[in-house]
C-alpha cells in the first residue's frame, strides 16, 4: 500500500486565498491597462466605469484617482473631480497642474474660497508664463464672481416639463413646435456614456411643456455623430448646424463642423459640409444674425484669443459665405465663449467662462454704443454654478436656455423663463452706456495698396477690381507708382482684391482689419491714426513655375493608401480653379506623389489615380480638360529622407503623399 501525506486543511486554504489574491491582481492590472487605452482614446465614461472601482481599492491608488479625476474634466464633469484630485495630489502624483484644475472643480462648485487657495498655491508653483496669466485671471475674477453671485435676475425659471433622463438643450421655437438637441440615438458616444445627440422637435402643450420628442428628420440623421444646435435662417428654409465627435479619433473634440440644409417642398436636403469650417478644429453653435446675413459661430481655430471664441461670416445673396471674421477681445477670452444668439434689437448674447463666472459656463449680453462694447452678466437664478448656455427669447417676456445645474431632470435640461415685471431686464431694447466723464480715445484706419512685380518694383495701370465686405466698388487703376486710392476702414471691414494687367497672372489677395485694431485701453491719445500697407505682388507666367510660388496655394494631401481629395485637399483645389478661372491662357500640371511604403510599382499606379482624382475634381468645377494634366511620379520624389528602410513618422511619410502644380503651357 502506497503512502498517503494526511490532508492539510490550513495549507489548502492558505493557497486559496493566495490564489485568489494572485487572480485578482491580475484582473485589477488588466483592467488598469484597458482602462488607461479607453483614457487615451478619450473614452473618458468607460475610464470612469473601469478606473473608479480600482480606485475605491486604493489599487495604484494616486494613478487611478487621476484617472478618474482627469475623465470626469475632460468630458466637461470637473464639479465631481475634486476628491479623485485631491487622493492624487496626496499620494504624489506627478502633475504641476492639478491645483489649477482643483481651483476649477472648487469654483464649479461654488466654492470660491477654496479656488481662490488652489490659484494661488498653483501660482506658488511657478508653471508656465501662460498658466501663471490665466490663473491670474481667474484669481482677478473671483470677487466679480461673487458679487454675481448676489445678483438677481428679473425673471422665474421652471424647468421644462419633458426633459427626459438624457441630455436635452440649444432649444429654438418655431411656431407651436421646439426644436432641440437631445441624446436619443441608438449608440452610446463613449466620451460621455450618453447616447449620441441628435435634432428633435416637439410640440408645446404650453411655453413650459412640451410633448413626446420626435425626429426632426431623417435625411438630417447621422446614426454615428453628435448632431446639434440648428440655426434657421430668417425665411426658415435654411439651417446650420453642428456635426462631428463621431469617437472615431483619439481626440475626440477636434472633428466638428458647421453643415448646411436647406428645405425644399417640405423636406430638408441631404446636409453638405461648410467650407468655412475648419478641417482640423471644433466649429459649432451656429446662430444666424435677425436679418440672416452673417452667420455667427464658435471654433477653436489657429489665430483666436483663447480656446473657443466666436466667429462672425456674411453670406451673400447667392447664400455663399465669406472668410470668417473674430470677435474680437472685447467679447472672446483666454477662455471659452460659444452659444451665441442675437436678438431682434442687436445684442449679441452668449455663454463663456473666461469672462467672469459662477461656475463652468455663464449667460452674457453684449451690447454696442458707437464703437463701445459693454458686456453684463445675466445674474441668477438665470446663471447658476453649472453650465448655462444656450438662450432664446419667445419675446420680450419669455424664453428658453439650458443648464447642467443641480436639480436637473439629465445631464442638459431645458428651462423656460418669464420676466417678472422689472423695468431694468437684461433683453429690454435700452442699451447700457456707461459715462466716466473721460474724453472718448478714438482710432482712425487707413489703407494703402500698392501693386509690384517679382522684383518689388512698382507696377502702373493694373486694373484692380475691390469688394468690401462682399460689396463691389469701383474699379481702379494703379498710379505711377503703383498705388490705387487710399481706403478707410473700419475694425471689422473685409477688402478683397482682384489684380490684373496684361502679360501678368491675375491675381486675388485679401486684406482683413480682424484682430489689428488696437485695444481702446492701449490708446494713449483723444486720436490715433493708424495707416496700414497692402502690397499685391504680379508675375509673370513661366513654363515650369510652380503655381506655389505665384499664388497662395499649398500642396494637397492624400491619407495612406488613399486617392479621394479630403476636406483639406477640396480647399486648395477651389483656390487652383478660381486661378485657371482668371488666367485662361496657362495649362498646368498636377503632379502626385506617394510615400515610400509598398512596392515602386504599386505606388506608381496609386500617385496616377491620386493625379486623376485631383484633376476630375478641377474638370467637375468648370475647367477644360486639355489645360489640365494628370502626371503620377510614385516614390520617386520624395521630400524627405524617409524612403525603404528608414523609421519615420506618420506626420513625415505624409509629406510624401501629396500633389502640387506647376505650369505647363502659356496659350497666349
Amino acid at each position: 500500500m502506497k503512502f498517503v501525506k494526511p490532508f492539510n486543511s490550513s495549507i489548502y486554504l492558505f493557497l486559496i486565498v493566495i490564489t485568489g489574491m494572485l487572480s485578482g491582481c491580475n484582473y485589477d492590472a488588466r483592467l488598469f491597462k484597458k482602462a488607461k487605452q479607453n483614457f487615451e482614446l478619450g473614452e473618458y465614461e468607460w475610464t470612469i466605469r473601469e478606473v473608479k472601482p480600482l480606485a475605491q481599492r486604493y489599487y495604484r491608488a494616486k494613478e487611478t484617482n487621476y484617472f478618474v479625476a482627469e475623465s470626469y474634466r475632460l468630458s466637461n464633469r470637473i464639479q465631481y473631480a475634486t476628491p479623485y484630485y485631491l487622493i492624487a495630489k496626496e499620494k504624489g502624483y506627478d502633475d504641476k497642474n492639478i491645483n489649477l484644475h482643483l481651483a476649477y472643480a472648487a469654483k464649479a462648485n461654488g466654492k470660491y474660497a477654496d479656488a481662490r487657495k488652489y490659484l494661488k498655491e498653483f501660482i506658488d508653483s511657478k508653471p508656465s508664463r501662460e498658466l501663471v496669466v490665466k490663473a491670474e485671471i481667474e484669481l482677478e475674477n473671483l470677487p466679480a464672481v461673487e458679487e454675481y453671485s448676489k445678483k438677481p435676475s428679473p425673471v422665474k425659471i421652471q424647468g421644462l416639463v419633458g426633459n427626459t433622463n438624457q441630455a436635452e438643450f440649444g432649444p429654438i421655437k418655431i411656431g407651436d413646435e421646439l426644436i432641440l438637441t437631445s441624446s436619443k440615438k441608438p449608440l452610446i458616444y463613449k466620451n460621455n456614456g450618453l447616447p449620441f445627440l441628435g435634432l428633435y422637435k416637439a410640440r408645446l402643450k404650453s411655453p413650459g411643456e412640451i410633448e413626446k420628442l420626435e425626429l426632426f428628420s431623417a435625411n438630417l440623421l447621422d446614426a454615428n455623430a453628435n448632431e446639434g444646435t440648428p440655426a434657421f435662417s430668417k425665411d426658415g428654409n435654411t439651417m446650420v448646424f453642428a456635426r462631428g465627435n463621431s469617437g472615431k479619433s483619439k481626440d475626440p473634440s477636434p472633428d466638428v463642423d458647421l453643415y448646411i440644409s436647406t428645405k425644399r417642398d417640405g423636406n430638408w436636403s441631404t446636409p453638405e459640409r461648410l467650407a468655412i469650417s475648419d478641417s482640423i478644429g471644433w466649429d459649432g453653435s451656429p446662430a444666424f444674425s435677425r436679418d440672416g446675413k452673417t452667420l455667427y459661430f464658435a471654433s477653436n481655430r489657429r489665430g483666436g484669443k483663447g480656446g473657443l471664441d466666436l466667429y462672425r461670416a456674411p453670406m451673400d445673396n447667392s447664400g455663399r459665405f465669406g472668410r470668417p471674421i473674430n470677435l474680437g477681445s472685447t467679447i472672446n477670452t483666454r477662455g471659452n465663449e460659444l452659444f451665441p444668439y442675437v436678438s431682434e434689437d442687436g445684442k449679441l448674447y452668449f455663454s463663456s467662462d473666461g469672462h467672469p463666472s459662477l461656475g463652468g459656463l455663464d449667460m452674457f449680453v453684449a451690447s454696442r454704443s458707437g464703437d463701445d462694447i459693454q458686456i453684463e452678466h445675466l445674474g441668477i437664478p438665470i446663471n447658476s454654478v453649472g453650465d448655462d448656455f444656450g438662450l432664446f427669447l419667445s419675446d420680450v417676456s419669455q424664453g428658453y436656455f439650458s443648464s447642467n445645474r443641480v436639480g436637473g431632470k439629465g445631464d442638459d435640461d431645458i428651462y423656460y423663463f418669464e420676466s417678472t415685471g422689472a423695468e431694468d431686464r437684461w433683453w429690454s431694447n435700452e442699451i447700457m452706456i456707461s459715462e466716466s466723464g473721460e474724453p472718448a480715445k478714438v482710432a482712425l484706419y487707413h489703407l494703402r495698396t500698392q501693386i509690384v512685380n517679382a522684383r518689388n518694383k512698382p507696377i502702373a495701370n493694373v486694373k484692380v477690381g475691390v469688394k468690401r465686405n462682399g460689396e463691389i466698388q469701383p474699379v481702379q487703376f494703379s498710379d505711377a507708382e503703383g498705388y490705387i486710392d487710399m481706403m478707410d476702414l473700419n475694425p471689422a471691414d473685409q477688402i478683397s482684391f482682384n489684380a490684373s494687367k496684361e502679360k501678368y497672372l491675375t491675381k486675388r489677395s485679401e486684406f482683413l482689419m480682424d484682430g489689428r485694431e488696437i485695444p481702446k485701453q492701449l490708446l494713449k491719445k483723444e486720436l490715433t491714426d493708424t495707416t496700414f500697407d497692402h502690397t499685391i505682388t504680379l508675375n509673370q507666367a513661366e513654363v515650369g513655375e510652380e503655381l506655389g510660388a505665384l499664388f497662395d496655394v499649398n500642396p494637397i494631401y492624400y491619407d495612406l493608401d488613399k486617392s479621394n481629395i479630403r476636406p483639406d485637399a477640396a480647399a486648395e483645389l477651389d483656390k487652383i480653379v478660381q486661378v485657371l478661372k482668371d488666367n485662361p491662357d496657362i495649362s498646368i500640371e498636377l503632379g502626385s506623389h506617394t510615400d515610400a511604403r509598398a512596392s515602386a510599382s504599386y505606388n506608381l499606379k496609386l500617385s496616377q489615380r491620386r493625379a486623376e482624382s485631383a484633376v476630375k475634381y478641377i474638370i467637375e468645377h468648370g475647367i477644360e480638360a486639355s489645360r489640365i494634366k494628370a502626371k503620377g511620379y510614385g516614390e520617386t520624389q520624395l521630400i524627405n529622407g524617409c524612403s525603404d528602410g528608414v523609421d519615420c513618422s506618420e506626420e513625415a511619410h505624409q509629406e510624401n503623399r501629396r500633389t502640387e502644380f506647376k505650369i505647363t503651357d502659356l496659350n497666349d
